[in-house]
């Protein structure tokens, strides 16, 4: 540890978000940066502590002190690769994690921890910049073939993983670029899709093949991929929406998020958009239901275009302000409220209100009937809602869907091979994180169920070392 005191006499120091007039006028990153000498100050923050509770709340287990340590002595090449250790791609944690490793740093006590995502982003920057992060092809082939199907967070570790250990890597995606949705769901103000890119470049150097706009199950038989490769990977996320199955849900204007959010990122990557997908929320009332990242993404994207006003409305109770809890450290996942740079721009938010139904004319959206409910518990100790005010009815345009995801789609690949899955509809694996079908393993959101990005690498991670020990046989 460089400087021992830094943690008494250094204050916390965020870089911040553009200015709202101007990041709302186009799709750039909101976050700023800091220059090279305060973030050095603020990696002198990392106290070393005895026990690093930020290494226990990160699923990746990254070692904060000893990267944040060379970041402030100055060392942005062994701090990239003492990070790229634990985490295939920092680059991208570091712009979009929620940082699970600040809620469980010490200094969350005092309501400071140190700003290790913008420190984990700014060191894969520095070391980019400074030519330190160069393709390292492995030195030996196996010989062995895999296939990682599907190319998010999880699928690309696995990838990323697994063509170091010198096997022949090909990853198939359905879609036409390479990202899942890391590339489609995320906008462009929180990851610039070119950062992904360089990734992508980077892994081809070393050997990785991408294969696009092909989808096993459909365009390729996943039988013919079996008898092909020594194993596969299956990484295609959870993509079935949760819906909401009330009256007026087929009206046009109706959306789900993720439907709105990759048509307006293809549109930033200058895609063809057939008129039919075009959703432009410019001048219209929108309503975005879900309190979560997704929906908060819905309102940043919406500002963008111009709405004229948005609401959002979660069902459950506003959860409480981080300053107004007991002390929850070191939980990495407190549940507390999130205000986002996207909801900074402008919007209204409403908790603990149900969405009854949608009117229309002409089978076009025009309004939404809301109702404002209380949760309380029943006779067997299950909540229950209870509606505590008359039904209102607001005029809106759009609706954007953001309630998560419920399982991996099942036609096609899942069917074709047969694979079990759980009672939830995801994958069903073992131990080692294979399938019932030989040789076939499954990794991230397709097991797990929807999660964070940082949990997604980490089973991609996981999963190649299951299948490496399974090839070395």
């Amino acid at each position: 540890m460089g400087n021992p005191k830094a943690f008494l006499t250094v204050k916390r120091k965020d870089a911040g978000y553009r200015p709202v007039q101007d990041r709302v006028l186009d799709f750039g990153e909101v976050e700023q940066t800091l220059n090279t000498e305060d973030r050095r100050e603020q990696a002198s923050r990392c106290m070393d502590c005895g026990i690093p509770f930020c290494h226990w709340g990160c699923p990746l287990g990254n070692k904060m002190p000893e990267w944040q340590d060379y970041m402030y002595k100055g060392n942005w090449k062994l701090a990239a690769e003492v990070l790229m250790q634990t985490n295939d791609f920092p680059e991208f944690t570091g712009r979009i994690c929620p940082a699970p490793c600040e809620k469980s740093c010490v200094l969350s006590i005092h309501r400071a921890p140190v700003t290790i995502r913008e420190n984990e982003a700014a060191a894969l920057e520095q070391a980019f910049n400074e030519g330190y992060i160069q393709p390292k092809a492995p030195k030996n082939r196996t010989g062995k073939k895999v296939a990682v199907i599907g190319s998010g967070p999880s699928g690309l570790a696995a990838a990323n993983q697994l063509n170091q250990k010198g096997h022949d890597v090909t990853v198939y995606e359905k879609s036409s670029r390479i990202g899942g949705l890391l590339r489609f769901g995320i906008p462009d103000f929180k990851l610039n899709k070119n950062v992904i890119d360089r990734r992508l470049r980077l892994m081809e150097k070393e050997g990785v093949k991408f294969v696009t706009n092909t989808e096993i199950g459909k365009d390729i038989k996943a039988k013919e991929v079996l008898t092909g490769y020594d194993a596969i990977c299956v990484a295609i996320g959870s993509q079935v929406p949760r819906d909401l199955p009330i009256e007026g849900r087929d009206l046009k204007g109706v959306y789900n998020a993720m439907e709105y959010l990759t048509m307006q990122n293809k549109l930033v990557a200058k895609e063809d958009i057939p008129a039919e997908q075009m959703i432009d929320a410019g001048g219209k009332n929108i309503l975005v239901i879900g309190g979560g990242d997704t929906g908060s993404d819905c309102i940043g994207t919406a500002n963008r275009q111009g709405a004229a006003s948005i609401l959002q409305i979660e069902i459950l109770p506003r959860p409480q302000k981080l300053e107004d809890l007991n002390n929850v450290w070191p939980e990495p996942y407190p549940v507390v409220l999130k205000t986002s740079s996207s909801h900074q721009e402008g919007c209204e938010r409403r908790w603990s209100v149900n969405t009854k139904r949608f009117i229309g004319e002409n089978g076009k959206l025009t309004a939404v009937e809301l109702v404002e409910i209380a949760w309380e518990k029943d006779d067997k100790g299950n909540h229950v809602m209870k509606e505590v005010s008359k039904p209102e009815i607001l005029k809106i345009d759009l609706v954007f869907l953001a309630l998560g995801f419920v399982h991996p789609i099942q036609e096609g690949l899942l069917h074709e091979l047969a694979l079990d899955i759980d009672g939830r509809k995801n994958i069903a694996t073992k131990g080692n994180r294979e399938t019932n079908v030989a040789k076939v393993f499954a990794t991230g959101d397709c097991v797990s169920g929807q999660s964070l990005v940082v949990k997604c690498i980490a089973s991609g991670r996981e999963t190649a070392q299951h299948i490496h020990d399974f090839l070395k046989k």
